[in-house]
């Protein structure tokens, strides 16, 4: 479910329970008012006994002077009008010897019409109870019956509603209105704070998977969500940076196959050349054969390491290079990798200078890679070596670590070059005067060779001085 609607679901169940619990305290504090305002019927007779048992009690006592007697009448009409009660006092036979009420001259009464004693029957007139009670004399002999009008309000004064009640009502009353504010700003701020910025980056999402990486994705409160839109922007520059990498790369392959294809088809071409000229006879003896023979083998070389560095490139590009590491000694594979590479730069027409002294220590070490690396690295100074200049290797052990210098005096790299050397298909700024190879490859060599020295557990390194020269340092450790 989702969380707007999770939310509006709970949000109309808390209403109604709020309203529900409302009803309840008013429906509570009408029944206790309503309780207070009409008492029960046996509490009514028992406050109107009460409140005439005086009158009652005196009238027995004098009921058979009272009608003959002025100041017993007299005493009674002021008990009367002093309680706030009419009574009329009666004979069995309906005759009335005493009423207090001066404008009512009725001599007798239907005692079947106007005698009530019970509460019923006695409020005949809203707000008025007219009930009678028996006069019993000493013996237990009914005398007569006394009457008493009696207003309700004077009974039973209006009671004000008590300020307690009110005072609950408005602090139930209060309570609710809390919890309704109180859950509408909830909603509110899950909406502002929490929805909103949610729904923005589901935007921002779908502009990801568009290929839209400059979606801004700010978010200005240091809370869990502005936690998810700092990864979340991580995220998209991480994207927005490998899909850049993927596009170069995809761009340096294209170049790379085009540069390989143009480079191998040159020598191809010269190779096909001499070979046609061979066939037809052209060569007027054997030592322009040789020199035709010379010249096939120096682009079939040149082929080779083009090969050799394509298919290096793909397999690292798969996550594997073969390195078969085994346990040699250092003096004599050393020997056999420099004895063709002093030939190789003695031909380009650069001074080579051997080591003095070749260590000869255990070391893991798989020879044909060892070779391409020094042949890559050796390459690459003639690359940037004219004729007068010097090569020299140098072979010592430092700390357990065998290492194997490759030192040039040519024009040295450039500094904005430094840092990219080992990346792939970056080839640098290219010399401009006359070198001892031609400057041509697809930038794979030193990215190849780093790769091959990480695999033997060592590491290459190098510094360099323009117009000075360069050296690269290859390491090696020592078992």
């Amino acid at each position: 479910m989702y969380l707007k609607n999770w939310m509006k679901k709970w949000l109309r169940s808390i209403l109604i329970c709020v309203l529900l619990l409302f009803i309840c305290i008013l429906a509570l504090f009408s029944i206790n008012f309503h309780r207070n305002e009409e008492p029960q019927n046996e509490y009514v007779i028992n406050q109107i006994r009460l409140k005439v048992n005086g009158h009652l009690l005196y009238i027995e006592d004098h009921f058979t002077s009272l009608e003959q007697n002025l100041n017993l009448r007299n005493s009674l009409q002021e008990m009367s009008s002093n309680a706030g009660i009419d009574i009329s006092v009666v004979q069995l036979d309906g005759k009335v010897i005493f009423n207090s009420i001066e404008a009512d001259l009725s001599q007798f009464i239907n005692l079947k019409e106007d005698l009530h004693y019970d509460l019923f029957t006695s409020q005949q007139q809203p707000g008025i109870i007219k009930i009678a009670f028996p006069i019993i004399s000493g013996t237990n002999e009914q005398l007569g019956n006394a009457i008493f009008t009696i207003d309700r309000d004077v009974l039973f004064p209006i009671k004000q509603p008590s300020p307690t009640n009110f005072i609950l009502l408005f602090i139930g009353g209060l309570f609710c209105f809390c919890i309704i504010g109180l859950s509408l700003y909830i909603v509110r701020k899950s909406n502002k704070e929490i929805l909103l910025p949610l729904n923005h980056l589901k935007k921002n999402t779908e502009e990801i998977v568009k290929g839209n990486y400059e979606q801004d994705t700010v978010y200005s409160q240091a809370d869990e969500i502005g936690e998810l839109y700092a990864v979340f922007d991580q995220m998209r520059l991480e994207i927005k940076n490998l899909t850049i990498q993927r596009d170069e790369q995809e761009q340096n392959q294209k170049k790379l196959i085009s540069s390989i294809s143009h480079e191998v088809r040159t020598p191809l071409t010269t190779i096909k050349a001499y070979l046609d000229a061979i066939s037809e006879g052209i060569c007027p003896d054997m030592n322009s054969l040789i020199s035709y023979i010379q010249i096939m083998q120096t682009n079939t070389e040149k082929m080779s390491r083009l090969i050799d560095d394509l298919f290096i490139h793909t397999l690292k590009e798969l996550g594997h290079i073969p390195v078969n590491l085994t346990e040699q000694y250092s003096k004599e594979v050393l020997t056999d990798i420099l004895l063709p590479i002093r030939h190789y730069v003695q031909t380009a027409g650069i001074h080579f200078i051997e080591p003095e002294y070749i260590p000869n220590v255990l070391i893991q070490v798989d020879e044909h890679r060892l070779e391409q690396v020094l042949s890559n690295l050796i390459t690459n100074a003639l690359k940037h070596t004219t004729k007068g200049d010097s090569i020299t290797v140098s072979i010592n052990i430092e700390n357990q670590l065998l290492n194997i210098n490759v030192i040039d005096t040519g024009n040295g790299m450039l500094p904005e070059d430094m840092p990219f050397i080992f990346e792939r298909y970056f080839r640098g700024i290219q010399a401009t005067g006359e070198t001892a190879v031609k400057n041509e490859g697809a930038g794979l060599g030193l990215s190849i060779c780093k790769h091959i020295m990480e695999a033997h557990n060592g590491c290459i390194s190098f510094k360099s001085r323009q117009s000075v020269g360069t050296t690269f340092t290859l390491t090696l450790p020592i078992i």
